[in-house]
């Protein structure tokens, strides 16, 4: 079953001169642009070069452009943000979250396309990331692509930054589920998955929330992913999220049934509340 999604809500320059015995070394500190640029003559010799490095400034965005912007949330879907890379490859396991609202762009310099909130379905927002250059980390996003936050500004802590040593694999063929801390596996189920016509989605996500309904109906707990379904846009008006919950029952675990959910048994479901949010799940065939 689909989830029905219950809401509670500078620049910088250093440079070196060097010239016979004589080393003068100035800085500048204005924005939020690092260059760092070096040059050597006269009797200086053996020491490498630094290398240079260049971090994009972000795009400019005004009042009225940060207003359009849309929000990155399970209600989205961010066309103009870029697909994921390597829909199947693990992460080294940082995860992020923004301590204010953060402005999404489609790469590094690259225009605005969302704003990433500091919560989500009343928790807070840990989103892993799965690419870094200077000053910019890319980050999975609720609204089914990724995007680019910049990490060089000068206004003061941004992110809160963690590790995660957690990581969900799936196969939706074998219908499996397990869960490891590191390389140490915490244990292996049998689950329920996606019927032919509402398959589940392949590839890698993350824990988006932990749900608790005050009236559980079909489980006491249910854990949105940041994934949607790709047949179904919209269920019991929710948009279509996809998570992992449990079921009643158990008749159903080893079976392909679902709209889209992970129908996890309940040994299953306790190991999973345990696991932090923004932690990597990777769903193959």
């Amino acid at each position: 079953m689909a989830v029905a999604v219950l809401t509670a809500v500078g620049t910088a320059v250093l440079t070196a001169a060097c010239s016979g015995s004589t080393a003068v070394l100035t800085a500048a500190c204005s924005g939020s642009t690092a260059v760092l640029t070096a040059a050597c003559s006269g009797s200086t010799a053996g020491h490498a070069a630094p290398q240079v490095q260049h971090i994009a400034a972000p795009a400019e965005v005004s009042g009225t452009e940060l207003a359009r912007l849309p929000r990155a949330t399970t209600y989205a879907s961010i066309a103009a943000a870029p697909g994921d890379p390597a829909p199947f490859a693990a992460t080294g396991g940082l995860v992020v979250h923004p301590l204010r609202p953060q402005i999404v762009y489609a790469g590094p310099g690259k225009r605005p396309v969302a704003v990433l909130p500091a919560t989500e379905l009343g928790s807070p927002t840990w989103v892993p990331v799965v690419q870094r250059s200077p000053g910019w980390e890319r980050v999975l996003l609720p609204s089914r692509p990724t995007g680019w936050i910049y990490t060089a500004g000068a206004r003061g802590p941004q992110l809160d930054t963690r590790r995660s040593a957690y990581l969900i694999r799936i196969s939706t063929g074998t219908r499996k589920l397990s869960v490891y801390d590191g390389s140490r596996p915490l244990g292996t189920w049998t689950v329920a998955v996606g019927a032919p016509a509402t398959p589940t989605p392949t590839g890698r996500t993350f824990l988006l929330a932990l749900l608790a309904p005050l009236h559980p109906t079909y489980s006491p707990l249910i854990m949105p992913l940041g994934f949607h379904s790709n047949t179904l846009t919209t269920f019991g008006g929710g948009p279509g999220t996809v998570g992992l919950h449990g079921w009643p029952k158990p008749s159903v675990f080893g079976r392909a049934v679902s709209h889209g959910c992970v129908r996890v048994p309940t040994t299953g479901l306790h190991v999973l509340s345990r696991v932090p949010l923004g932690s990597l799940v990777v769903i193959t065939s």
